[in-house]
């Protein structure tokens, strides 16, 4: 008996670099506008720490043009904006 995965047009997890997840899953949850969230209540669902997150945001900050992203505020956890580019 053996398994058969169903193929599929849109890049499996595994196949994505940890930022490009990472932006991928934030440019998704930010289509209906802006978005906050601390690293940590993420980290599960798109597979990472919310130390790699944290340092992350610092780089999509500066490079996803499609993503307005903003250190918002700081209580026991960094807290983010985001929302999509005009």
């Amino acid at each position: 008996m053996s398994a058969t995965a169903n193929p599929s047009t849109e890049p499996a997890a595994n196949d994505l670099s940890k930022e490009e997840r990472l932006k991928q899953y934030l440019v998704d949850r930010a289509q209906d506008g802006e978005m906050y969230f601390k690293s940590k209540f993420i980290a599960d669902e798109v597979g990472l720490s919310p130390k790699e997150i944290g340092a992350l945001m610092v780089k999509l900050r500066d490079s996803a043009t499609e993503l307005t992203v903003e250190k918002w505020s700081y209580t026991s956890a960094t807290t983010w904006r985001i929302e999509p580019s005009a």
